[in-house]
């Protein structure tokens, strides 16, 4: 490995805060700066870890030059303006998700991208999941034969988030279901039907415009003969947090338990019917990471943070996409999910949610949003 490395700018710290032990440890990034509006908790975090360059301002962070790039964990209303920002001073950008909420802000973002010829990653977890790992195992091996059709789930409560989330539309936050049923078949979203059921309280559905408990689509994936289900909600509906994803195929079929910490299922064709059914253990995936930051993928830095709480580390992603994002550097290739595909799975969920306000009605994914890049890496288990 080169023993080049990169300085990132952590924007948030939050969320963020739960990178940047994986960054230290890295052999090829240095977190050299933290950004953070409230000064008394950015001195805090300065402490913690060590780090000495602190700004309260992001105009300041983009405008120093020893910044290579900015990995962005501030609220989602926060994430267009501020990789877009971040491109036109020079910085490679990765991005929590999703990578915007408008269409106009992601067609922004990769003309930005085309033009400048950065590097912008959306941070996906579930794609970098052991759970998700897995799966695509099964599936370049050829255990799972032909894939006939994908379902992901993610329901989960919002009340007692910060506010902004009461003003989210539940298909506005998709790509954690959006990614692994397109992330497994290397594809794209080509159009999309949505519908709404049922109905939040008149306050939240004045706050966001959405009125409807849940939003259910249908995924048409381009220049294939498969499609795909995925559901959200934000509120008012009663089911334990969860990020799922099932896959059927012609010779097995994975499905994602139902209670969280209870084993997966999976099914295999043509045994006696009291056979087909058996649990799985999920292995981990840390053998594909660099020795420095393989523990992070069990590890839990800060287990008082909410997603943490409710979505148990998110399977382990976290060091892989720190490494994808830093690999992407160091070979100078774009990086999984680059610009195109990150705004392909994000449209699909503000595509979606106009379906759910046309009553159904077909939406078709932006044209810019469906050309596969040539030079981007796919996600692997090997």
């Amino acid at each position: 490995m080169s023993e080049k490395t990169f300085n990132v700018a952590m924007i948030g710290l939050g969320f963020g805060s739960e990178f940047i032990p994986i960054y230290q440890a890295h052999p090829n990034a240095n977190v050299y700066a933290l950004c953070r509006r409230d000064e008394a908790a950015l001195q805090k975090s300065g402490e913690m870890f060590g780090i000495e360059k602190l700004y309260t301002e992001y105009d300041d962070v983009l405008a120093d030059p020893n910044v290579d790039f900015v990995h962005i964990n501030s609220p989602i209303p926060d994430h267009a303006w501020m990789s877009l920002k971040a491109l036109d001073a020079g910085k490679h950008v990765m991005c929590t998700v999703p990578m915007a909420t408008t269409i106009d802000e992601c067609r922004q973002i990769v003309e930005k991208v085309a033009e400048t010829g950065l590097k912008y990653m959306m941070a996906e977890t579930v794609v970098y999941s052991r759970e998700y790992l897995y799966i695509k195992q099964l599936y370049e091996t050829g255990e799972l034969g032909k894939i006939q059709y994908m379902q992901a789930s993610h329901p989960q409560d919002m009340q007692g988030w910060p506010e902004y989330w009461e003003r989210m539309i539940p298909m506005h936050y998709a790509t954690h279901v959006v990614s692994p049923v397109l992330g497994l078949v290397d594809g794209l979203a080509e159009y999309v039907s949505c519908f709404g059921s049922g109905s939040i309280n008149n306050e939240l559905a004045k706050k966001s415009g959405n009125p409807y408990a849940v939003e259910s689509c249908h995924i048409k994936i381009k220049d294939t003969d498969i499609s795909a289900h995925i559901w959200r909600f934000l509120f008012d509906t009663a089911r334990q947090y969860r990020e799922s994803f099932d896959v059927y195929g012609t010779k097995k079929s994975f499905e994602w338990s139902l209670v969280e910490g209870e084993p997966h299922v999976l099914h295999t064709a043509k045994l006696p019917e009291h056979e087909i059914a058996s649990h799985v253990e999920i292995p981990d995936f840390a053998h594909l990471l660099p020795e420095p930051i393989q523990k992070f993928t069990q590890s839990i830095e800060d287990a008082a943070h909410l997603s943490f709480i409710q979505g148990g580390g998110h399977g382990g992603s976290h060091p892989h996409l720190v490494n994808e994002m830093i690999s992407s550097l160091l070979e100078d290739r774009d990086p999984l999910p680059n610009a195109v595909t990150s705004a392909n799975w994000t449209c699909v969920g503000i595509c979606a949610h106009e379906s759910t306000m046309k009553g159904g009605e077909i939406v078709r994914l932006p044209e810019f949003t469906l050309q596969k890049p040539k030079a981007q890496k796919a996600v692997t288990a090997s």
